[in-house]
């Protein structure tokens, strides 16, 4: 199954490991797009003479039974995603739903070209199946769960078919700092704003109106769970202040407006076509906003970049998105609604200090031709808080016009203070690399919670190699963090 064909990670060890991982990575798998990722596990199944099962989600269990003298232990679930957030520069012309990754190697890291890896979670996946195919390798019963759609609200986990499970022991391998055990996380929300418009081309003023671009970009971004305490600029939110600045004094239509692809992603970029009767002021109005936003977000965004161009009168050669226009009414409206909506930290946790407790990212914006759009993904560890913060953003819409759908949401997962299964990977821990790991909870999302509401009785810890920068195209992975944490989880699995 592991490519012979010599490529960027052949000769790292473990070999296996490396080999699964790139390829995976030469298979696209956009959360919602797993086919041929779950196909390409199906497969390994197949290959290696196990039990699997693949249920409507696409979610595929792999199930090898215990090595001789171990069949009265209590299994082992090993668990992470196949699918993987798809984000790229600007100017790499990939596209992510056909075309695999191209992967490099520089030192002690490993990264792709211009997009996002899909460390995030496909070196889950990658351990799991090196574990499953390797025959020297002493363990109770196995069950690696894969999930698909995590990225995108959990839905691979929400319709798991855990009937084929065993196991009340899970071992999630989706979280991204080594040496940090994790026992808790946030629960989450998808919140979809709609704001329905009316596209005309009718003037409120008598003057004649010129298209002007405007591009806002070069952020760090991030994922919304794990940076949104840091204060990153939100690419969305920024330009929408533009907008609404000179819209105060000036004729503003919308003709156009993509921000973000990912509502669990910090938006870096964001675009918008408008009409105006003062091109020029809003030339003037978008420079002097660039030197206020690069002085406001010089540490965390540091490359920030807002540009507007006035684009060709002839429809012919202009590239606008949208040639008619948003009512200048509903323009207002917008940008309103989306400056009064909140966004970022909201709540610290009341019992841990420095973890956030309720937050929210604006993660994308779209113009379509009968509405306009928002999505925002909500997290808590607090039921009630979460609830109420839907509420109150439900209200704000509410006031403006628009409607709110809650299409997806996941719970938290609650951290318990007596477990002897951590204990025993704390006591692991502990032995190969001579200190204490970090047992904490987190306010990003894991798949724990959902799967302890499907599997009665689970006790479950996440653990993972170093993988900064997840869910953009500065993602990257230590080789050495991914050797350490093989040898740790191998370890787990051959200790009674």
């Amino acid at each position: 199954m592991s490519n012979p064909i010599t490529h960027p990670l052949s000769e790292l060890e473990p070999h296996d490991v490396f080999s699964f991982f790139y390829d995976m990575s030469q298979i696209p798998r956009p959360s919602g797009k797993e086919r041929a990722i779950s196909d390409y596990l199906v497969s390994f199944a197949k290959e290696h003479d196990l039990e699997w099962h693949r249920d409507a989600a696409n979610n595929v269990i792999i199930i090898k039974e215990a090595s001789a003298g171990r069949e009265a232990e209590e299994p082992l679930i090993l668990q992470g995603h196949m699918d993987m957030v798809c984000e790229k520069e600007i100017s790499c012309p990939k596209d992510m739903d056909t075309e695999g990754l191209n992967l490099t190697l520089d030192g002690d890291w490993v990264s792709a070209e211009g997009t996002t890896l899909g460390g995030d979670d496909g070196i889950a996946v990658a351990i799991s199946l090196a574990l499953l195919a390797d025959e020297t390798l002493s363990h109770p019963r196995l069950e690696v769960i894969c999930t698909t759609e995590e990225e995108t609200g959990m839905g691979g986990a929400h319709n798991l078919d855990a009937t084929p499970l065993k196991g009340r022991l899970l071992l999630n391998i989706d979280s991204e700092t080594e040496g940090i055990l994790t026992a808790g996380c946030a629960g989450g929300a998808t919140l979809q704003v709609h704001l329905p418009v009316t596209r005309c081309n009718s003037d409120p003023t008598s003057k004649p109106l010129t298209a002007v671009r405007l591009s806002l970009g070069g952020l760090t971004g991030g994922h919304s769970g794990s940076y949104i305490q840091y204060g990153r600029a939100n690419a969305d939110l920024l330009l929408v202040r533009l907008l609404r600045e000179f819209a105060a004094s000036h004729t503003l239509l919308l003709c156009s407006l993509a921000g973000g692809t990912k509502h669990n992603a910090i938006p870096r970029d964001a675009e918008a076509v408008v009409l105006t009767d003062q091109p020029d002021s809003l030339l003037a109005k978008a420079a002097d906003m660039e030197t206020v936003l690069r002085r406001e977000y010089d540490v965390t965004d540091p490359d920030l970049k807002l540009e507007a161009v006035i684009l060709p009168a002839d429809p012919a050669v202009s590239d606008t998105a949208c040639a008619v226009p948003v009512s200048a009414s509903e323009t207002a409206t917008w940008i309103a609604l989306l400056s009064a909506l909140p966004n970022g930290v909201q709540r610290m946790d009341q019992h841990l200090d420095g973890l956030v407790e309720t937050s929210l990212n604006l993660g994308i914006l779209k113009a379509e031709e009968g509405e306009l759009f928002a999505e925002y993904l909500l997290r808590s560890s607090t039921a009630s808080c979460l609830q109420e913060l839907i509420d109150r953003m439900s209200c704000i819409a509410s006031a403006a016009g628009a409607s709110v759908n809650v299409p997806d949401r996941y719970p938290a997962w609650q951290y318990v203070p007596d477990s002897a299964f951590r204990e025993k990977i704390v006591r692991i821990f502990r032995e190969q690399y001579g200190k204490d790991p970090v047992v904490e909870t987190i306010h990003a999302g894991l798949e724990c919670g959902l799967l302890s509401e499907k599997i009665p009785g689970l006790d479950a810890v996440s653990i993972g190699p170093d993988i900064p920068d997840i869910h953009t195209p500065q993602e990257k992975m230590s080789v050495s963090s991914v050797q350490r944490t093989y040898a740790y989880i191998r370890k787990i699995v051959e200790t009674k």
